[in-house]
This record gives C-alpha cells, sequence and structure tokens, in this order.
C-alpha cells in the first residue's frame, strides 16, 4: 500500500497524533537539515488531512442546520 493511499485511512485523531509528534521533534530539535525538512513536509501532509476532516465535519454540521431549518 502506498503512503498516499495509507494517508487516506487516517481517522483525524491519528493524523493529529502524529503531527503532534512531528512538531515535538522539530521543536526539541537536533535533526540534521534535510531531516527537518522531511519532517516540516509530513507535518504538511498531515495539517492537510486534519484540516480536510475538519471541514467535511463542517459541511455535515451545516447540511444538518440546513435539513432543520426546512
Amino acid at each position: 500500500m502506498t503512503d498516499e493511499k495509507k494517508d487516506e485511512r487516517l481517522s483525524y485523531e491519528q493524523a493529529r497524533a502524529e503531527l503532534a509528534q512531528v512538531v515535538e521533534r522539530l521543536e526539541t530539535g537536533g535533526t540534521s537539515l534535510e531531516e527537518s525538512l522531511a519532517l516540516w513536509e509530513r507535518g504538511e501532509q498531515l495539517a492537510d488531512i486534519c484540516q480536510r476532516w475538519l471541514d467535511g465535519a463542517r459541511a455535515r454540521i451545516d447540511a444538518a442546520r440546513q435539513r432543520a431549518e426546512d
């Protein structure tokens, strides 16, 4: 399974937890420039996954509210 396919299967909570680990590693320091860049890129991917989950949740809430108003 490709990394992209694995990422599609991450829950919001899994992506958020991994993102927190990435941030912690970046804040701690002690990594090479190349590793720091890879961590940054992974963090961006995880942030995008979290944002997609949140956008989907917002759309579901908005749809439910709209149905309740109709």
